[in-house]
Order: C-alpha cells, then sequence, then structure tokens
C-alpha cells in the first residue's frame, strides 16, 4: 500500500536486491520480508485476503522466523486489531491494538513531518545512529503495546511507539525510506542483520 516506490528507491541506493511481489513463491524464497505501507489498516488487510497471503506471511514469519520490517502501516498491521474505520483484525504478531492518536491542544493529524525518537533499548536497527534521532512521520492511528516490545518512542501529545522488536519481526512508525541518512542507516543495519541471520 502506497510507499513501495520510496522503499524500492532506498534500497537502490544501498545495493539491495528486491523484488515487489504478491506472488506466495517469491515470499517464500526470499531472505527477508519488508512491508511499506501508506493507506488504509481495513483495505491492507483485505488486500491481503484477497491475495491469499495470510497464511503464507504467517508461515515465513511466525514459523520459519524469516526476518521482518515493518513501515507505518506495515508496522500497524501487525497488532491484533486496530480501530480505523470500525474494528478490524490484524495479523496479530504483536500483542496490541491500533487506535487513533488523541487530539488535543495544538496537535495536528495526521502528524506529518519530522520528530524526534529517542531510543529506549539497544537495537541493532539504530546502531550508528545519535540518541535521540530525527525521523519522518506520517500516521493518524499508532500501535499500542508492552512496552518490553517498543525499542524507542517519540512524543506527540504523548509517548507513542516509534520502533518495536519481537524476535524476528522489526517494524517502525516513522518513515526511514523519507528519513534521509537516518533512514538509509537504519534500513543498512536491516539489511546487515538480514545476511549475519541467513550465515547462522
Amino acid at each position: 500500500m502506497g510507499n513501495a516506490g520510496s522503499v524500492a528507491h532506498a534500497l537502490d541506493f544501498l545495493d539491495a536486491k528486491y523484488v515487489v511481489s504478491r506472488n506466495r513463491k517469491d515470499l517464500e524464497a526470499s531472505d527477508a520480508l519488508i512491508f511499506p505501507g501508506v493507506g488504509s489498516f481495513p483495505a491492507a488487510m483485505a488486500n491481503l485476503e484477497k491475495f491469499g497471503l495470510l497464511e503464507e506471511l504467517h508461515r515465513q514469519v511466525m514459523v520459519n522466523h524469516k526476518p521482518f520490517f515493518g513501515i507505518c502501516l506495515g508496522m500497524q498491521l501487525l497488532a491484533k486489531d486496530s480501530t480505523e474505520g470500525g474494528l478490524h483484525d490484524g495479523l496479530g504478531w504483536i500483542d496490541g491494538h491500533v487506535t487513533g492518536i488523541e487530539r488535543g491542544g495544538n496537535l495536528r493529524l495526521p502528524h506529518v513531518g519530522w520528530n524526534n525518537v529517542q531510543i529506549d533499548q539497544p537495537s541493532v536497527l539504530f546502531e550508528r545512529i545519535e540518541d535521540p534521532a530525527h525521523f519522518y512521520f506520517d500516521h493518524s492511528y499508532h500501535l499500542e503495546c508492552d512496552r518490553s516490545l517498543c525499542i524507542a518512542t517519540t512524543c506527540y501529545g504523548k509517548p507513542l511507539a516509534a520502533a518495536i522488536r519481537r524476535e524476528n519481526i522489526f517494524a517502525t512508525q516513522f518513515h526511514p525510506e523519507k528519513s534521509q541518512r537516518n533512514g538509509l542507516k537504519m534500513l543498512r543495519n536491516f539489511l546487515n542483520y538480514v545476511h549475519t541471520y541467513n550465515r547462522c
């Protein structure tokens, strides 16, 4: 949904080999999966079901433990459910729920632009990235999950999950592909993790 082209451009810059696909055989053959995302939660889940990808994604990520990186909507889809446009089931890979950012004060919605990200736990994603760092956001909903999964936060009215990790699953609410040098460093860090993971 949405920003696959921007992610592909960043991967080109990093000389990474990739394929943009909804083919289950490509999912099986890949070393890792990246879920970009700009769009609505219910439409994204409907597309995954329409193209018959839900079972294969679960097998690759949750059973085979293939490295996974979700971006923005790609992070929110990991949750059990979302209140966007009603109540909709997510992938359920993360014990969490997606809700709208609370309106109040001078907050503008959607939350669009650069924001500080505070690193809360050491992570391969943030190697060689200064703390705090600036990343680019574009969202009206956010993931609420256990703090043990949250490796970085941002403040927009209140602290929000900016990045999470559960074993082989990484995800960011911000857009590394639009975050200039820090974003490229993060994508490189993920690619390095994939390379190391597949050598083990």
